[in-house]
């Protein structure tokens, strides 16, 4: 398979392909993976009960995955990735500050990939803690520099495997007795605290795809419509990450030990096939690192081509920028390795805090205020009708990032209305605050003004 030849550049109208119904499955399997399922697991950590647990994860997903999808609707009709549009918001180079947090967050998942399936990629073949993280971030590269087409592939093939994989899991759950007697007996109950905690952080998981979900999309003919791409990234995102976090909850209930070391423990249950459902099981979080890889790529090369005008990347550019990108994120996963747990809590928290002011103001200038309208050409050009800087945007912006400042729980960190609501439910004005200002000080915008961007 070729080697993908675009990469920040406008997708030209005659390379357009492929359907909506891809995004389906390249959601659905990026979802439905092991990562995802740790987050259904923390609900019964934290003492709530399977029916709570599962509650918090509809709320969390139906509302999150919203968000999602409204970006990559943005794919086909503007043809472009999803950072470069930020410029239209931020200007092109006041847009390198979220980009730079945004490359940032997603090295961090990189690395959070690699951890996760240390001891995965160990019980297929042995070898060091060290190694096991290495090999499975030289995976991630190639498969990210190949690009486009091949990840779609992936996804394709990975949402049939993943799925045989997690529904044959639930039925062994069903068919085991004691794992039904430890479902029957459990003693959990409802906690406000931790239910808060379940609807954040599924919330969470599917608001952090906004910065790159369009990123996949945008290949698609620009005559497709946006109901489409919606409802395809919609579905698709939901039904991956709700079952998977429902299977999570389910699994911790009845074993909680499963709950430490999910890829193993998975496996294990299938007896003399739990090398091949762990092989499915790494290739799942594989593709979710991939995902992350690749977008942390696009970001980076965004942020620096609107300082040098460049319009697109060649071949040895990318090859040198995802190879540092990977390398930074596998010394990172090698060296919070045996603390993870706090680690990937905060994670999941700082993405609420530096991501989804980004995607609120994103969404209000897409849907309410320019309604589409925009200048691709001059989304290139720091001379051009979005400026070099956006001060009254990237105010907004960190003002919603200081907006979660009373409502963070971190690690190292607790704050005021974390410790009294018992969770951090920052994502309720990190998505308010900012989408409401942005909208306030930008409605003004005529048509005669946005009729110019065409």
């Amino acid at each position: 398979m070729d080697v993908e030849k675009r990469s920040i550049e406008f997708i030209p109208l005659n390379e357009r392909y492929g359907t909506p119904k891809r995004l389906f499955t390249i959601w659905f399997s990026a979802n439905m993976q092991v990562t995802a399922l740790v987050i259904g697991t923390l609900g019964i950590v934290a003492g709530l009960s399977l029916f709570w647990t599962i509650v918090g994860l509809i709320l969390g997903n139906v509302i999150g995955t919203i968000f999602m999808a409204a970006h990559s609707a943005q794919g086909p009709h503007l043809g472009i990735p999803q950072m470069i549009q930020s410029r239209a918001q931020f200007g092109v180079f006041g847009a390198a500050f979220p980009l730079a947090i945004v490359v940032l967050a997603y090295i961090l998942f990189v690395a959070a990939g690699g951890v996760v399936m240390r001891d995965s990629v160990k019980a297929i073949y042995p070898m060091s803690d060290n190694a096991a993280i290495i090999l499975f971030g030289v995976l991630t590269f190639v498969i990210s520099y190949i690009g486009y087409e091949l990840i779609h592939k992936m996804g394709a093939f990975m949402t049939l495997l993943s799925c045989v994989i997690f529904f044959a899991s639930a039925a062994l759950v069903f068919s085991k007795p004691e794992m039904l007697s430890n479902i029957q007996h459990a003693k959990h109950g409802f906690s406000g605290g931790a239910f808060n905690l379940v609807v954040a952080q599924a919330a969470s998981w599917t608001l952090g795809f906004g910065p790159y979900v369009a990123d996949y999309s945008r290949y698609l003919p620009a005559n497709v419509k946006t109901k489409h791409t919606f409802w395809y990234t919609y579905l698709g995102g939901l039904l991956g990450s709700l079952l998977v976090m429902m299977l999570g909850a389910l699994l911790a209930t009845a074993a909680p030990s499963i709950a430490t070391d999910p890829g193993t423990g998975i496996a294990s249950m299938f007896g003399g096939w739990s090398r091949p459902a762990l092989i499915i099981i790494v290739l799942g979080v594989l593709l979710f690192n991939v995902l992350s890889l690749y977008s942390a790529y696009m970001s980076s090369v965004t942020i620096f081509s609107g300082f040098h005008k460049m319009t697109r990347v060649g071949k040895l550019m990318k090859f040198s920028v995802l190879a540092v990108t990977a390398a930074i994120a596998t010394v990172i996963a090698i060296g919070t390795q045996y603390h993870f747990n706090d680690y990937f809590a905060d994670i999941l928290n700082a993405q609420i805090y530096v991501l989804v002011p980004w995607s609120s103001i994103n969404l209000v200038d897409y849907y309410l205020v320019r309604k589409g309208d925009y200048s691709v050409t001059e989304m290139y050009d720091a001379r051009g009708r979005y400026g070099k800087f956006n001060m009254s945007t990237l105010a907004i912006y960190c003002l919603g990032i200081a907006s979660t400042l009373p409502f963070m729980d971190l690690s190292f960190y607790h704050s005021y209305f974390a410790k009294m609501i018992g969770a951090d439910v920052s994502w309720i004005p990190s998505l308010l605050v900012p989408g409401i200002l942005y909208y306030v000080m930008n409605r003004g915008l005529s048509m005669e003004s946005r009729a110019v961007a065409n």
